[in-house]
């Protein structure tokens, strides 16, 4: 399977008879994301990623997506360093969750269990967890694991109704993001959207009982807050460029 969904790169359904004896020891590096300038978030994470980064909706053919924005560039990561360590305080759960992740089927109902099988952590010398018992049966690691992405496709599906809800009542705008980068010059992040502030104002009585239900109008107003992150992006990818020089 080609490269997909930013970081995955070879993606097969766990089974018994081709993981029985696979074992995964767990990293705590990123170098996997050094070249991912920004990944999908789902409404729970808003919180704990809106001090840190700049929560914006990426344009898509289809619903917008909601990302943090972590390089100014294309292949650019301001918060992986040179040892492969993650910089930020909070590390969004789409990366967290690799190299696990769902798959799914053509008529979009079931979800099966898949690895990432480049991922440097998966041996079959018995080093960190097993994924199967000698018994074949799940481990409580794969289990856990299993939980971990079943709760994440639930937050999932609840983002994908938020957003779908703002592209319904036209409360996205475009936006362009130009950061100076000293000597480096500018750089202009674009294909994004944010919230029209006027436009979550004027919801009628009905939409805005709506989004106060849902936790939909706290969710706009943290993405808005969370534009301030753009100036420690800027500081944070300037650092990068000096180490880099």
């Amino acid at each position: 399977m080609t490269k997909q969904l930013l970081i995955y790169s070879t993606v097969v359904p766990v089974t018994r008879q081709g993981h029985g004896d696979l074992c995964f020891k767990s990293e705590s590096r990123f170098d996997f994301a050094r070249s991912v300038n920004a990944a999908p978030l789902v409404l729970g994470e808003f919180q704990a990623a809106a001090g840190e980064y700049a929560i914006v909706f990426a344009e898509t053919e289809g619903t917008p997506v909601p990302i943090a924005l972590f390089g100014v560039a294309v292949e650019t990561n301001a918060f992986v360093d040179g040892e492969g360590n993650w910089s930020g305080t909070y590390v969004p759960a789409f990366l967290r969750r690799w190299p696990f992740v769902f798959s799914l089927d053509d008529k979009g109902e079931t979800l099966t269990l898949c690895i990432d099988e480049t991922a440097p952590g998966f041996n079959r010398e018995g080093r960190g967890e097993r994924l199967f018992d000698a018994e074949g049966s799940p481990t409580v690691f794969t289990n856990r694991m299993l939980q971990f992405l079943q709760e994440y496709q639930a937050q999932h599906q609840r983002t994908v109704e938020f957003c779908k809800r703002l592209q319904e009542l036209d409360l996205l705008q475009p936006v362009e993001a130009r950061l100076e980068l000293g000597a480096a010059g500018p750089r202009t992040l674009t294909g994004l959207r944010i919230v029209n502030r006027e436009k979550l104002r004027a919801l009628t009585a009905d939409q805005l009982a709506e989004f106060m239900r849902n936790d939909w109008l706290e969710l706009a107003y943290t993405h808005l807050f969370s534009m301030r992150a753009l100036e420690r992006l800027r500081e944070k990818t300037m650092t990068a460029l000096s180490e880099a020089a």
